[in-house]
């Protein structure tokens, strides 16, 4: 019973892997946005790719 309470103390402080690729994603999208209104479309497609393939991760990691 020590050993199972233990457990899920432990678990509770574990980072939760999708979150912290969703914060990310949701900066990354806010950073894309402002270069896209300051005219910089080469670095807008950058960024956009980057986050398309971040919330591919997020649905992967989702997914399990």
């Amino acid at each position: 019973m020590l050993l199972l309470n233990s457990n899920i103390m432990l678990g509770l402080f574990k980072s939760d892997p999708v979150k912290k690729l969703k914060k990310q994603y949701n900066s990354m999208m806010e950073e894309a946005m402002h270069v896209q209104r300051s005219g910089d479309l080469k670095l807008y497609a950058k960024k956009m790719k980057n986050a398309e393939k971040m919330a591919a991760e997020i649905e992967a990691l989702s997914k399990k």
